[in-house]
């Protein structure tokens, strides 16, 4: 007997499950949300050196501003003031409209810089003179939390195999919003980062175990929903970020706003059960056989617990009980190797390309707010295609063809002039469409592919893979200094890549979830795959 025989009989999607999709779903909502944040606490605003010395100096005290900025500070080639340099006298001579500034000796700014308040009060750059040749401390600040991210995804991934998905999620709630929140009170710019470490390292143990407990809990028809539905906890978080930043500019009321949700998510965790599965997976059939009579009762099937029973359980998972899991598991045995490389790579792929898009908010001429809205908001309509092609044509296919149409937009949008702007941000946003689509299947793919007794420990592999390459992401877009169209293209190559490599992936459309490392290996699974083979036959000729 499987699991998904027991599911069916209480009920593979009634309210028990329905309630735990919505929790989860509060809860993710705070995942972009932090993940993005770096783009709005870490922008740099206009900014020029501080001429405010000049109002010591009498004579200089009947110039208006912009005057005292002529005769200060050098103008670029649009006729803007420069952002890092100043000369190293003021130069009275200037106000005369038809003096030039020509080899007048410059200096850095030694008075620290002003800056222009019109788009946010404060961010980090501003409270820490992030700019000029410090310009690119706010991107390593997104490469830290992203490390930290990638350590959680590893941390979390083997303690919640090991002691459970539920006390492990009220760990990764606690943790997180404990940095989040002391993140805003740093004495230091080190110390700032250090704490954003912190909290990548929490909040990244949300994602990943509330993915699994999910798929864990519904039934093979109702995978794809839920699937589709923790996607779209992100794609909401993704536009009412750039909103919360419009309304709240300062970067220490907006990290508070977007780590609410925790609180929430704390208050409701006493409602969120423990996954059968794994309870059955590691000899605590009696623990799984009261969760599972929970669910019976609260989806209107009481009846069936008549013949539930604890020894029922105890014989869905052959492999012995109270054996211990890790990594290492993952490289034992062949096809477990392979499904590991394979799966890792895909992650770190997706992921680059993913958060590469993202990151480049400022890389079409519009307005950073809008722009960001429309990468979320060209979530919903991929995410609805997601959900009818995860059936229609399967997984494998729907991952295989999202990154190959990434690859091709931001090819594409290598060979377009940047005045051309309104075609630049067409083709960035559907890329960045595309590029959700790859995500939000894969998620739900790779859960499907692992053995519950190691699905976590999988999940926590993938998703450092794939955290790896969010931290890498910020770093290609710095290449950008190099050549403009640089980042652009090796983030192309790594869609492209990334897509042979997927494409070696096993279908899994209407299998039942392996429960064990000899479902992989042994016999138990090659029998299953001929069933499934035939189903999937009688499946294609029903349709014909």
């Amino acid at each position: 007997m499987k699991f998904e025989d027991l599911l069916a009989e209480i009920g593979g999607f009634g309210r028990f499950q329905k309630l735990i999709v919505f929790l989860s779903f509060i809860s993710r909502f705070t995942l972009p949300c932090h993940f993005l944040l770096i783009n709005y606490i870490g922008a740099i605003p206009s900014h020029h050196c501080d001429v405010s010395f000049l109002d010591a100096e009498g004579v200089f005290g009947n110039l208006t501003q912009e005057q005292k900025l002529t005769v200060s500070i050098p103008k670029n080639e649009d006729g803007t003031f420069a952002s890092c340099h100043m000369f190293a006298e003021p130069q009275l001579q200037l106000l005369d409209t038809e003096s030039n500034s020509t080899n007048v000796p410059l200096i850095q700014c030694p008075n620290g810089w002003e800056y222009d308040n019109s788009t946010f009060s404060s961010t980090v750059s501003t409270q820490w003179d992030l700019v000029c040749e410090k310009k690119g401390m706010t991107k390593a600040v997104a490469t830290i939390f992203f490390i930290g991210v990638m350590f959680g995804a590893a941390i979390f991934g083997s303690l919640s195999d090991r002691y459970g998905r539920r006390v492990m999620l009220l760990v990764s709630y606690i943790v997180g919003m404990t940095f989040a929140v002391a993140s805003i009170f740093p004495s230091s710019f080190t110390m700032f980062a250090v704490l954003r470490f912190f909290t990548g390292l929490g909040i990244n143990g949300i994602v990943i175990i509330t993915s699994v407990l999910n798929v864990e809990w519904v039934d093979i028809e109702s995978r794809k929903m839920v699937g589709v539905i923790e996607s779209m906890s992100w794609t909401f978080g993704y536009m009412v970020l750039p909103i919360l930043a419009y309304g709240v500019r300062d970067w220490k009321w907006l990290t508070i706003t977007v780590t609410s949700p925790l609180i929430i998510a704390i208050i409701s965790w006493r409602w969120l059960p423990e996954s059968a599965r794994w309870l059955i997976a590691n000899g605590k059939a009696e623990k799984a056989h009261f969760y599972m009579k929970r669910c019976a009762v609260m989806n209107k099937r009481k009846a069936t617990t008549s013949s539930l029973k604890p020894e029922v359980l105890s014989h869905i998972v052959s492999e012995k009980g109270n054996r211990n899991y890790s990594y290492l598991d993952l490289m034992r045995t062949p096809k477990m190797r392979r499904l590991a490389f394979l799966t890792g790579f895909t992650w770190y792929g997706v992921a680059s390309t993913y958060y590469g898009i993202s990151f480049n908010i400022k890389g079409f001429g519009l307005d950073l707010y809008l722009t960001q809205f429309l990468y979320g908001f060209v979530e919903l309509p991929t995410k609805i295609l997601v959900y009818y092609l995860l059936d229609r044509i399967g997984r494998h296919k729907t991952e295989v063809g999202a990154l190959l149409l990434v690859g091709s937009c931001l090819l594409v949008n290598v060979f377009i002039t940047k005045d051309q702007w309104i075609v630049r941000t067409v083709i960035g946003v559907l890329g960045k469409g595309f590029a959700s689509m790859a995500f939000s299947t894969l998620v739900l793919y790779s859960s499907e592919l692992y053995p519950t007794v190691i699905r976590q420990n999988g999940m926590g592999y993938n998703s450092f893979l794939g955290r790896l390459g969010v931290a890498i992401a910020p770093m290609i877009l710095l290449l950008d200094e190099v050549w403009g169209h640089l980042s652009q293209v090796i983030l192309c190559a790594i869609a492209l890549i990334t897509a042979l490599v997927a494409y070696q992936l096993p279908e899994t459309r209407g299998r039942c979830l392996p429960e064990t490392i000899e479902d992989v290996e042994g016999s138990r699974m090659g029998q299953f795959e001929t069933l499934m083979q035939e189903k999937g036959k009688e499946e294609q000729e029903n349709e014909k």
